[in-house]
């Protein structure tokens, strides 16, 4: 299983930025898909999830509104939007997804930072 994230990088308050991860080794339109963040001296946690197919999603109250989780599952490919950026939101964001209740896998992570 590989989860490879990309597209972070610096942005200025209200910005925006679109965050991927593409997945192979498993049968990526059967799992659902998590967005992690975690900031310096900060525990991580939970920002988006996407259900296998795409119909349902959930957010942290931090990000409702501003950000949008989505998926491409003939791409093998899950995507955060984020709008509205705030200096808050500077974190390494994390691809993460569940195959059972052992096989927990993580991307490297991207760094988002928001800054004037």
């Amino acid at each position: 299983v590989q989860l490879v994230e990309s597209g972070g990088g610096l942005v200025q308050p209200g910005g925006s930025l679109r965050l991927s991860c593409a997945a192979s080794g498993f049968t990526f339109s059967r799992y659902a898909m998590n967005w992690y963040r975690q900031a310096p001296g900060k525990e991580r946690e939970l920002v988006a999830t996407i259900t296998s197919a795409g119909g349902s999603t959930n957010y942290a109250d931090s990000v409702k509104g501003r950000f949008t989780v989505s998926r491409d599952n003939a791409k093998n490919t899950v995507y955060l939007q984020m709008n509205s950026l705030k200096p808050e939101d500077t974190a390494v964001y994390y691809c993460n997804t569940n195959l059972d209740w052992v096989r927990t896998y993580w991307g490297q992570g991207t760094q988002v930072t928001v800054s004037s």
